[in-house]
């Protein structure tokens, strides 16, 4: 699946945040929704190329996948 075919659920704007911030405030939204949805985060990040998919493995959430748009990210996460 392209991540530009990607629905998301909810959205996220953590543009501007640094990590850890983009994940703390993942975990605690992904908390709010239901599993099978999907989540877009945005964030200008780049620590977020590894720090979502390893997140993900660790929780057991499924990462779909990464966009970027010039300084920008979008992120999808499927709750498990």
């Amino acid at each position: 699946m392209d991540v530009k075919d990607i629905k998301p659920d909810e959205v996220l704007d953590c543009v501007g945040l640094a990590c850890p911030m983009p994940i703390f405030k993942t975990a605690n939204r992904i908390k709010e929704m239901q599993p099978g949805q999907v989540l877009e985060v945005q964030s200008d990040d780049d620590g977020i190329k590894k720090d979502m998919p390893a997140w993900c493995n660790k929780t057991g959430h499924e990462f779909l996948g990464l966009e970027q748009q010039g300084e920008e990210y979008r992120v999808f996460v499927r709750k498990k």
